[in-house]
Protein backbone atom coordinates (compact mmCIF):
# COMPACT_ATOMS: atom_id res chain seq x y z
CA UNK A 1 0.00 0.00 0.00
CA UNK A 2 1.42 3.66 -0.76
CA UNK A 3 2.30 5.08 2.17
CA UNK A 4 -0.69 8.24 2.92
CA UNK A 5 1.15 11.54 4.71
CA UNK A 6 0.68 12.14 8.07
CA UNK A 7 -2.33 14.70 8.85
CA UNK A 8 -2.06 14.35 12.46
CA UNK A 9 -0.96 18.03 12.52
CA UNK A 10 -3.23 19.33 10.04
CA UNK A 11 -6.98 20.57 10.30
CA UNK A 12 -9.56 18.59 8.55
CA UNK A 13 -9.76 21.04 6.19
CA UNK A 14 -6.66 21.04 5.09
CA UNK A 15 -6.89 17.86 2.51
CA UNK A 16 -5.74 17.74 -0.56
CA UNK A 17 -7.76 17.03 -3.37
CA UNK A 18 -8.27 13.45 -4.83
CA UNK A 19 -6.26 12.71 -7.95
CA UNK A 20 -8.04 13.05 -10.83
CA UNK A 21 -7.87 10.53 -14.30
CA UNK A 22 -5.71 11.74 -16.89
CA UNK A 23 -7.36 13.83 -19.27
CA UNK A 24 -10.01 14.80 -17.78
CA UNK A 25 -10.68 18.88 -17.38
CA UNK A 26 -9.57 20.18 -13.87
CA UNK A 27 -12.43 19.94 -11.38
CA UNK A 28 -14.46 23.49 -10.54
CA UNK A 29 -12.86 24.77 -7.65
CA UNK A 30 -15.17 27.36 -5.19
CA UNK A 31 -13.94 29.49 -2.84
CA UNK A 32 -15.48 29.37 1.00
CA UNK A 33 -17.84 32.03 0.42
CA UNK A 34 -19.40 30.45 -2.85
CA UNK A 35 -19.57 27.26 -1.33
CA UNK A 36 -21.61 28.68 1.81
CA UNK A 37 -23.65 30.16 -0.10
CA UNK A 38 -24.47 26.97 -2.92
CA UNK A 39 -25.02 24.87 0.42
CA UNK A 40 -27.05 27.54 1.77
CA UNK A 41 -25.06 27.64 5.36
CA UNK A 42 -22.48 29.62 7.21
CA UNK A 43 -18.70 29.13 6.34
CA UNK A 44 -18.49 27.82 9.97
CA UNK A 45 -20.99 25.23 9.14
CA UNK A 46 -19.02 24.53 5.77
CA UNK A 47 -16.17 23.56 7.94
CA UNK A 48 -17.85 21.39 10.00
CA UNK A 49 -19.03 19.48 7.19
CA UNK A 50 -15.70 18.81 6.30
CA UNK A 51 -14.54 18.02 9.96
CA UNK A 52 -17.79 15.17 9.66
CA UNK A 53 -16.07 13.99 6.24
CA UNK A 54 -19.08 15.64 4.22
CA UNK A 55 -17.02 17.41 2.00
CA UNK A 56 -13.74 17.71 1.17
CA UNK A 57 -11.08 20.95 1.14
CA UNK A 58 -7.69 22.14 -0.16
CA UNK A 59 -6.06 24.79 2.07
CA UNK A 60 -4.63 27.34 -0.58
CA UNK A 61 -1.13 27.84 0.00
CA UNK A 62 0.03 31.39 1.38
CA UNK A 63 -3.57 32.74 0.89
CA UNK A 64 -6.03 32.55 3.75
CA UNK A 65 -9.50 30.48 2.98
CA UNK A 66 -9.63 26.79 1.21
CA UNK A 67 -11.29 25.80 -1.94
CA UNK A 68 -13.87 23.19 -2.53
CA UNK A 69 -14.69 20.63 -5.40
CA UNK A 70 -17.82 22.35 -6.50
CA UNK A 71 -19.05 18.40 -7.64
CA UNK A 72 -18.52 17.21 -4.30
CA UNK A 73 -20.50 20.60 -2.56
CA UNK A 74 -23.63 20.48 -5.39
CA UNK A 75 -23.93 16.45 -4.43
CA UNK A 76 -24.37 17.21 -1.00
CA UNK A 77 -26.56 20.00 -1.86
CA UNK A 78 -28.60 17.45 -3.83
CA UNK A 79 -28.85 14.88 -1.07
CA UNK A 80 -29.81 17.72 1.35
CA UNK A 81 -32.94 18.41 -0.09
CA UNK A 82 -34.31 14.99 -0.04
CA UNK A 83 -34.80 15.30 3.65
CA UNK A 84 -36.38 17.02 6.23
CA UNK A 85 -34.80 20.92 6.87
CA UNK A 86 -32.51 20.37 9.43
CA UNK A 87 -33.17 22.90 12.18
CA UNK A 88 -30.62 26.17 12.17
CA UNK A 89 -27.84 26.19 10.61
CA UNK A 90 -26.91 21.94 11.26
CA UNK A 91 -25.68 19.51 8.47
CA UNK A 92 -28.30 17.83 6.54
CA UNK A 93 -29.31 14.54 8.22
CA UNK A 94 -29.02 12.22 5.20
CA UNK A 95 -28.94 8.46 4.73
CA UNK A 96 -25.65 7.39 3.99
CA UNK A 97 -24.34 11.02 4.53
CA UNK A 98 -21.08 9.61 5.84
CA UNK A 99 -18.27 10.67 2.95
CA UNK A 100 -15.03 9.45 3.66
CA UNK A 101 -11.59 9.35 1.24
CA UNK A 102 -10.46 6.52 0.62
CA UNK A 103 -8.08 4.89 -1.96
CA UNK A 104 -9.05 1.61 -2.11
CA UNK A 105 -12.22 0.63 -4.19
CA UNK A 106 -14.29 2.98 -6.55
CA UNK A 107 -17.74 1.93 -7.36
CA UNK A 108 -18.95 3.52 -11.21
CA UNK A 109 -21.64 2.94 -13.79
CA UNK A 110 -22.18 -0.96 -12.86
CA UNK A 111 -18.23 -1.51 -12.47
CA UNK A 112 -15.58 -1.67 -9.18
CA UNK A 113 -11.78 -1.42 -9.21
CA UNK A 114 -9.42 -1.69 -6.54
CA UNK A 115 -6.98 1.19 -6.82
CA UNK A 116 -8.08 1.61 -9.82
CA UNK A 117 -7.39 -1.65 -11.13
CA UNK A 118 -11.03 -3.64 -12.69
CA UNK A 119 -11.20 -6.02 -9.86
CA UNK A 120 -13.05 -8.68 -11.97
CA UNK A 121 -9.86 -9.04 -13.93
CA UNK A 122 -7.77 -9.30 -10.98
CA UNK A 123 -9.68 -11.61 -9.63
CA UNK A 124 -9.60 -13.68 -12.44
CA UNK A 125 -5.84 -13.43 -12.56
CA UNK A 126 -4.52 -13.00 -9.25
CA UNK A 127 -5.07 -15.55 -6.29
CA UNK A 128 -6.64 -14.21 -2.82
CA UNK A 129 -3.19 -13.99 -0.95
CA UNK A 130 -1.70 -12.09 -3.69
CA UNK A 131 -4.44 -9.94 -4.76
CA UNK A 132 -4.47 -8.81 -0.84
CA UNK A 133 -1.22 -8.40 -0.38
CA UNK A 134 -1.26 -5.88 -3.14
CA UNK A 135 -4.40 -4.27 -1.70
CA UNK A 136 -2.11 -3.82 1.43
CA UNK A 137 1.17 -2.65 0.41
CA UNK A 138 0.98 -1.70 -3.60
CA UNK A 139 3.85 -4.74 -4.21
CA UNK A 140 3.36 -7.77 -5.83
CA UNK A 141 4.73 -11.46 -4.33
CA UNK A 142 4.09 -13.95 -6.28
CA UNK A 143 3.08 -17.51 -4.39
CA UNK A 144 2.61 -15.72 -1.53
CA UNK A 145 0.93 -18.04 1.43
CA UNK A 146 -0.59 -16.97 4.39
CA UNK A 147 0.26 -19.01 7.89
CA UNK A 148 -1.05 -19.35 11.04
CA UNK A 149 1.21 -18.59 14.26
CA UNK A 150 1.58 -21.44 16.25
CA UNK A 151 0.55 -19.70 19.68
CA UNK A 152 -2.64 -17.92 18.06
CA UNK A 153 -3.81 -21.18 16.62
CA UNK A 154 -3.56 -23.18 19.03
CA UNK A 155 -5.26 -20.21 21.84
CA UNK A 156 -8.10 -20.21 18.48
CA UNK A 157 -8.21 -23.87 18.36
CA UNK A 158 -9.27 -24.28 22.58
CA UNK A 159 -11.69 -21.25 21.95
CA UNK A 160 -13.71 -22.75 19.15
CA UNK A 161 -13.55 -26.52 20.61
CA UNK A 162 -15.02 -25.02 23.52
CA UNK A 163 -18.11 -23.55 21.58
CA UNK A 164 -21.81 -25.69 21.89
CA UNK A 165 -22.02 -27.76 19.18
CA UNK A 166 -24.81 -25.70 17.37
CA UNK A 167 -22.52 -22.45 17.32
CA UNK A 168 -22.57 -21.04 14.01
CA UNK A 169 -19.09 -20.06 11.57
CA UNK A 170 -19.81 -16.88 12.19
CA UNK A 171 -19.39 -17.48 15.93
CA UNK A 172 -16.56 -19.47 15.49
CA UNK A 173 -14.96 -16.64 13.46
CA UNK A 174 -15.14 -14.12 15.83
CA UNK A 175 -13.71 -16.25 19.04
CA UNK A 176 -10.75 -17.29 16.98
CA UNK A 177 -10.19 -13.35 16.68
CA UNK A 178 -10.39 -12.70 19.93
CA UNK A 179 -8.05 -15.70 20.97
CA UNK A 180 -5.72 -14.82 17.89
CA UNK A 181 -5.62 -11.19 19.75
CA UNK A 182 -4.83 -12.64 22.81
CA UNK A 183 -1.71 -14.51 21.99
CA UNK A 184 -0.21 -11.76 19.78
CA UNK A 185 2.30 -9.74 22.24
CA UNK A 186 2.71 -6.88 19.13
CA UNK A 187 -0.98 -6.23 18.07
CA UNK A 188 -0.63 -2.92 19.54
CA UNK A 189 2.20 -1.89 17.28
CA UNK A 190 0.03 -0.12 14.47
CA UNK A 191 3.20 0.42 12.03
CA UNK A 192 2.46 -0.72 8.45
CA UNK A 193 4.92 -3.69 8.71
CA UNK A 194 3.70 -5.23 11.78
CA UNK A 195 0.36 -4.83 10.58
CA UNK A 196 0.42 -6.77 7.27
CA UNK A 197 1.93 -9.34 9.24
CA UNK A 198 0.06 -10.11 11.75
CA UNK A 199 -3.21 -9.79 8.75
CA UNK A 200 -1.96 -12.84 7.03
CA UNK A 201 -1.75 -14.79 9.98
CA UNK A 202 -5.05 -13.65 11.53
CA UNK A 203 -6.60 -14.76 7.86
CA UNK A 204 -5.00 -18.29 8.45
CA UNK A 205 -5.73 -18.70 12.28
CA UNK A 206 -9.68 -17.94 11.16
CA UNK A 207 -9.45 -20.64 8.17
CA UNK A 208 -7.72 -23.52 9.87
CA UNK A 209 -9.46 -22.66 13.13
CA UNK A 210 -13.22 -23.93 11.68
CA UNK A 211 -14.01 -27.45 12.04
CA UNK A 212 -13.02 -29.47 8.91
CA UNK A 213 -15.92 -30.83 6.74
CA UNK A 214 -16.94 -34.25 5.67
CA UNK A 215 -15.14 -36.83 6.66
CA UNK A 216 -11.80 -35.48 6.96
CA UNK A 217 -9.37 -35.36 9.41
CA UNK A 218 -6.40 -33.49 8.53
CA UNK A 219 -5.67 -29.88 7.72
CA UNK A 220 -5.00 -29.59 4.01
CA UNK A 221 -1.68 -26.77 3.67
CA UNK A 222 -1.86 -24.46 0.45
CA UNK A 223 -3.86 -21.69 -0.42
CA UNK A 224 -6.55 -20.23 1.81
CA UNK A 225 -9.07 -21.05 -1.16
CA UNK A 226 -8.48 -24.78 -0.74
CA UNK A 227 -8.22 -24.46 2.95
CA UNK A 228 -11.31 -22.65 3.41
CA UNK A 229 -12.88 -25.27 0.88
CA UNK A 230 -12.05 -28.63 3.27
CA UNK A 231 -14.21 -26.44 5.71
CA UNK A 232 -17.11 -26.08 4.10
CA UNK A 233 -17.65 -28.75 1.05
CA UNK A 234 -17.82 -32.31 2.07
CA UNK A 235 -16.82 -33.28 -1.50
CA UNK A 236 -13.15 -33.54 -2.65
CA UNK A 237 -12.23 -30.33 -4.22
CA UNK A 238 -12.51 -30.09 -8.24
CA UNK A 239 -10.18 -27.31 -10.10
CA UNK A 240 -13.57 -25.75 -11.58
CA UNK A 241 -14.67 -25.41 -8.24
CA UNK A 242 -11.63 -24.53 -6.31
CA UNK A 243 -11.61 -21.76 -9.45
CA UNK A 244 -15.07 -20.29 -8.37
CA UNK A 245 -14.30 -19.99 -4.65
CA UNK A 246 -10.76 -18.38 -5.15
CA UNK A 247 -11.99 -16.20 -7.74
CA UNK A 248 -15.01 -15.03 -5.03
CA UNK A 249 -12.87 -14.18 -2.35
CA UNK A 250 -10.77 -11.80 -4.75
CA UNK A 251 -13.96 -10.17 -5.65
CA UNK A 252 -15.33 -10.00 -2.35
CA UNK A 253 -11.94 -8.46 -0.75
CA UNK A 254 -13.48 -4.92 -1.08
CA UNK A 255 -16.82 -3.19 -1.64
CA UNK A 256 -16.21 0.50 -0.67
CA UNK A 257 -17.91 1.62 3.02
CA UNK A 258 -20.21 -0.93 3.39
CA UNK A 259 -21.60 -1.35 7.01
CA UNK A 260 -18.54 -3.61 8.33
CA UNK A 261 -16.24 -1.81 6.43
CA UNK A 262 -17.37 1.54 8.16
CA UNK A 263 -17.59 -0.49 11.61
CA UNK A 264 -13.48 -1.51 10.95
CA UNK A 265 -12.64 2.58 10.36
CA UNK A 266 -14.80 3.62 13.32
CA UNK A 267 -12.16 1.03 15.44
CA UNK A 268 -9.21 2.13 13.48
CA UNK A 269 -10.16 5.58 13.84
CA UNK A 270 -9.94 5.00 17.97
CA UNK A 271 -6.58 3.39 17.27
CA UNK A 272 -7.56 -0.38 17.63
CA UNK A 273 -5.47 -2.88 17.13
CA UNK A 274 -6.36 -5.30 13.68
CA UNK A 275 -7.73 -7.98 15.35
CA UNK A 276 -10.48 -5.47 17.27
CA UNK A 277 -10.91 -3.87 13.90
CA UNK A 278 -12.01 -7.16 12.23
CA UNK A 279 -13.90 -7.94 15.50
CA UNK A 280 -15.59 -5.12 15.08
CA UNK A 281 -16.36 -5.96 11.70
CA UNK A 282 -17.25 -9.08 12.38
CA UNK A 283 -20.33 -8.10 14.39
CA UNK A 284 -21.99 -6.40 11.44
CA UNK A 285 -21.52 -8.71 9.69
CA UNK A 286 -24.14 -10.67 11.41
CA UNK A 287 -26.42 -8.58 10.57
CA UNK A 288 -29.48 -10.21 8.95
CA UNK A 289 -29.22 -7.36 6.30
CA UNK A 290 -25.80 -7.92 5.19
CA UNK A 291 -23.48 -11.13 6.05
CA UNK A 292 -26.54 -13.40 6.28
CA UNK A 293 -28.00 -12.58 2.44
CA UNK A 294 -26.55 -15.10 0.94
CA UNK A 295 -27.80 -17.80 3.40
CA UNK A 296 -31.99 -16.95 2.51
CA UNK A 297 -30.52 -17.16 -1.44
CA UNK A 298 -28.67 -20.87 -0.93
CA UNK A 299 -32.51 -21.82 1.19
CA UNK A 300 -34.67 -19.94 -1.66
CA UNK A 301 -32.94 -22.33 -4.68
CA UNK A 302 -33.00 -25.81 -2.45
CA UNK A 303 -36.27 -24.75 -2.27
CA UNK A 304 -36.80 -23.91 -6.14
CA UNK A 305 -34.79 -27.43 -7.04
CA UNK A 306 -37.34 -29.39 -4.55
CA UNK A 307 -40.19 -27.60 -5.70
CA UNK A 308 -38.74 -28.07 -9.76
CA UNK A 309 -39.52 -24.47 -10.48
CA UNK A 310 -38.78 -20.56 -9.17
CA UNK A 311 -42.39 -19.10 -9.63
CA UNK A 312 -44.25 -20.57 -6.41
CA UNK A 313 -41.01 -19.74 -4.33
CA UNK A 314 -41.03 -16.53 -5.88
CA UNK A 315 -44.28 -15.91 -5.14
CA UNK A 316 -44.94 -17.41 -1.52
CA UNK A 317 -41.73 -14.56 -1.04
CA UNK A 318 -43.95 -11.74 -2.38
CA UNK A 319 -46.81 -12.88 -0.57
CA UNK A 320 -45.09 -13.10 2.67
CA UNK A 321 -44.26 -9.32 2.02
CA UNK A 322 -40.53 -10.43 1.59
CA UNK A 323 -37.79 -9.43 -1.02
CA UNK A 324 -36.89 -12.34 -3.26
CA UNK A 325 -33.17 -13.20 -2.19
CA UNK A 326 -29.96 -12.35 -3.97
CA UNK A 327 -31.95 -9.52 -6.58
CA UNK A 328 -30.71 -6.45 -6.72
CA UNK A 329 -27.96 -4.16 -5.43
CA UNK A 330 -28.35 -0.76 -4.72
CA UNK A 331 -24.87 0.22 -6.00
CA UNK A 332 -25.66 -1.07 -9.90
CA UNK A 333 -28.16 -0.54 -11.78
CA UNK A 334 -27.79 -3.72 -13.86
CA UNK A 335 -25.96 -7.13 -12.53
CA UNK A 336 -23.97 -7.08 -9.92
CA UNK A 337 -20.48 -7.72 -11.85
CA UNK A 338 -19.35 -10.04 -8.86
CA UNK A 339 -22.48 -12.14 -9.92
CA UNK A 340 -21.99 -12.06 -13.41
CA UNK A 341 -18.30 -12.75 -13.38
CA UNK A 342 -18.92 -16.06 -10.36
CA UNK A 343 -21.67 -17.32 -13.00
CA UNK A 344 -19.47 -17.52 -16.01
CA UNK A 345 -16.95 -19.86 -13.93
CA UNK A 346 -19.93 -21.96 -12.44
CA UNK A 347 -21.12 -22.82 -16.23
CA UNK A 348 -17.59 -24.84 -15.70
CA UNK A 349 -18.64 -26.95 -12.75
CA UNK A 350 -20.98 -29.88 -14.19
CA UNK A 351 -22.64 -30.72 -10.81
CA UNK A 352 -23.35 -26.30 -10.80
CA UNK A 353 -25.58 -26.98 -13.99
CA UNK A 354 -29.66 -27.73 -12.12
CA UNK A 355 -28.62 -24.79 -9.28
CA UNK A 356 -27.54 -22.24 -11.71
CA UNK A 357 -30.15 -23.39 -14.59
CA UNK A 358 -32.71 -22.27 -10.70
CA UNK A 359 -30.97 -19.32 -9.86
CA UNK A 360 -31.61 -18.20 -13.72
CA UNK A 361 -35.35 -19.29 -13.15
CA UNK A 362 -35.64 -17.18 -9.91
CA UNK A 363 -34.65 -14.26 -11.97
CA UNK A 364 -36.90 -14.86 -14.63
CA UNK A 365 -39.72 -15.38 -12.33
CA UNK A 366 -39.32 -11.68 -10.59
CA UNK A 367 -38.73 -9.98 -14.01
CA UNK A 368 -41.80 -10.50 -15.58
CA UNK A 369 -43.04 -6.66 -14.54
CA UNK A 370 -39.79 -4.63 -13.94
CA UNK A 371 -36.18 -5.83 -14.66
CA UNK A 372 -34.47 -8.02 -12.35
CA UNK A 373 -30.70 -8.31 -11.90
CA UNK A 374 -28.90 -11.18 -9.46
CA UNK A 375 -26.09 -10.10 -7.12
CA UNK A 376 -23.13 -11.79 -5.43
CA UNK A 377 -25.31 -13.53 -2.96
CA UNK A 378 -27.07 -15.61 -5.42
CA UNK A 379 -23.76 -16.56 -7.04
CA UNK A 380 -22.41 -17.55 -4.03
CA UNK A 381 -25.81 -19.54 -3.21
CA UNK A 382 -25.54 -21.43 -6.38
CA UNK A 383 -21.75 -22.34 -5.26
CA UNK A 384 -22.65 -23.60 -1.49
CA UNK A 385 -25.94 -25.47 -2.82
CA UNK A 386 -24.06 -26.97 -6.07
CA UNK A 387 -20.93 -28.28 -3.44
CA UNK A 388 -23.06 -29.24 -0.52
CA UNK A 389 -21.94 -26.59 1.50
CA UNK A 390 -24.23 -25.58 4.44
CA UNK A 391 -26.48 -22.11 4.10
CA UNK A 392 -24.32 -20.02 5.86
CA UNK A 393 -21.21 -20.89 3.88
CA UNK A 394 -21.46 -17.59 1.86
CA UNK A 395 -21.32 -15.65 5.34
CA UNK A 396 -18.21 -17.53 5.98
CA UNK A 397 -16.42 -16.91 2.55
CA UNK A 398 -17.88 -13.43 2.73
CA UNK A 399 -15.92 -12.77 6.11
CA UNK A 400 -12.80 -14.07 5.55
CA UNK A 401 -12.21 -12.37 1.66
CA UNK A 402 -13.69 -9.30 3.32
CA UNK A 403 -11.35 -9.49 6.23
CA UNK A 404 -8.11 -8.45 3.62
CA UNK A 405 -10.34 -5.09 3.03
CA UNK A 406 -10.99 -4.25 6.51
CA UNK A 407 -6.87 -4.66 7.24
CA UNK A 408 -6.85 -2.25 3.95
CA UNK A 409 -8.98 0.20 5.27
CA UNK A 410 -7.37 -0.22 8.74
CA UNK A 411 -3.97 1.00 7.58
CA UNK A 412 -5.64 4.34 5.42
CA UNK A 413 -7.85 5.13 8.71
CA UNK A 414 -4.47 4.96 10.79
CA UNK A 415 -2.80 7.44 9.16
CA UNK A 416 -5.57 9.94 9.26
CA UNK A 417 -6.40 11.80 12.53
CA UNK A 418 -6.87 9.44 15.29
CA UNK A 419 -11.00 9.93 16.33
CA UNK A 420 -12.48 11.88 13.45
CA UNK A 421 -15.73 9.94 13.09
CA UNK A 422 -17.52 11.22 15.73
CA UNK A 423 -20.87 12.44 14.53
CA UNK A 424 -22.59 14.72 16.82
CA UNK A 425 -26.12 13.72 17.47
CA UNK A 426 -29.46 15.67 17.01
CA UNK A 427 -31.14 15.94 20.03
CA UNK A 428 -34.74 16.01 19.70
CA UNK A 429 -35.63 14.90 23.50
CA UNK A 430 -36.88 17.10 26.26
CA UNK A 431 -35.44 20.39 26.54
CA UNK A 432 -34.04 21.10 30.30
CA UNK A 433 -34.74 21.46 32.79
CA UNK A 434 -36.98 18.54 33.86
CA UNK A 435 -38.07 17.38 37.43
CA UNK A 436 -36.03 14.11 38.46
CA UNK A 437 -37.58 10.99 37.51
Amino acid sequence: MTEQPTTHDRQPHDREPPDREPGRRPPQRLSTKEAAERLGVKPETLYAYVSRGLLSSHRLQGRRGSTFDAEEVDALARRGRNVRPATGDEPPATPGAVSLRTGITLITDDHYYFRGVPAVELALTRGYEEAAHWLWTGGTRHGVRFTAPEGALAAADRAVTALPAYSTLTDRLRVAAVAAAAADPLRFDLSPSTVTGAAGGLIATLVDALPLAGNRTRRPSGAIARRLWSRLAPQAADDPSISVLQTALVLLIDHDLAASTLAARVAASARAHPYAVVSAALGTVEGQLHGGASGLAHRMLSEVLQRGSAAPVVSDHLRAGRPVPGLGHRLYAGEDPRATALFGLLERVPRAEPVLAAARDVVAASARDVPAHANVDLALAVLSVATGMPAEAGETVFSVARTAGWIAHALEEYAESPLRMRPRGRYDGPMPPQPLP
